[in-house]
């Protein structure tokens, strides 16, 4: 995990945290220009407790990283019309209370302000925004490492699982064999039922061939025995 030290002495440390702006307002409220997203030289100075001669100084020595984190630098045309634009803005009598810069204007953006936090030394608010983005990225890494762990865990118990059900392939192919034989075994059983269900209805047609030979000759019998009683 990366130190303090670390961080204010690592440009490529500060770039793998410049994504945590949110973490400028956990520490403190951040005020903005008008437009919400641009702030001054003096802003920042307010934000951080500081003089703004020592932003400007670190915003000198650091002027390329900065550069490419937001801040930019106003004159002629462009900073007259971002004047106009903040007053319109600002609106009412607000708008009297809004200082414009004689010939050029520093502008610093919420990822600016997080550069800033990162490189300004001599500001307890920017130590307790370098705390809070190292202790949040110590609660990810602790949260990572949990997961891996989980993780690990589930694999194992899946390995177990794999194991289980090597075992149990054998004594599942013998049960399939035994399945099978007795699905034969049933199917004979049925072609023997079916048969002796065509031999049962043979029978039942000789008997009811019987039954009328046995009435037949009753018939007979009776006949003959009225011939004699004559």
């Amino acid at each position: 995990m990366p130190t303090e030290v670390a961080l204010l002495e690592s440009r490529a440390l500060r770039v793998e945290q410049m994504g945590r702006v949110d973490a400028l307002d956990k520490v403190k409220c951040l005020v903005m220009l008008p437009d919400g997203i641009h702030l001054r030289t003096e802003d920042v100075a307010r934000y951080f407790e500081v003089s703004t001669r020592a932003v400007r100084r670190l915003t000198d020595r650091h002027q390329s990283e900065l550069a490419e984190n937001g801040m930019r630098v106003l004159r002629g045309s462009e900073l007259r019309e971002f004047h106009s634009d903040m007053l319109s803005l600002w609106g009412g009598e607000g708008a009297g209370s809004y200082p414009q810069a004689a010939t050029q204007l520093r502008l610093y953006t919420r990822r600016t302000v997080l550069n800033v936090a990162m490189l300004l030394r001599d500001s307890d608010v920017a130590r307790c925004v370098r705390t809070y983005l190292l202790d949040a990225e110590q609660d990810l890494r602790a949260g990572y490492a949990s997961l891996e762990h989980r993780v690990t865990r589930v694999e194992g118990h899946l390995a177990g699982v794999g194991t289980a059900l090597q075992e149990l392939g054998p004594v599942l192919n013998r049960m399939s064999h035994r399945l099978d034989s007795l699905d034969r075994r049933l199917e004979a059983t049925h072609q023997v039922v079916g048969a002796m269900s065509v031999r049962l209805s043979g029978v039942s047609g000789d008997i009811d061939r019987l039954d009328g030979r046995m009435d037949a000759l009753a018939r007979n019998l009776k006949e003959l025995n009225r011939r004699n009683q004559r």
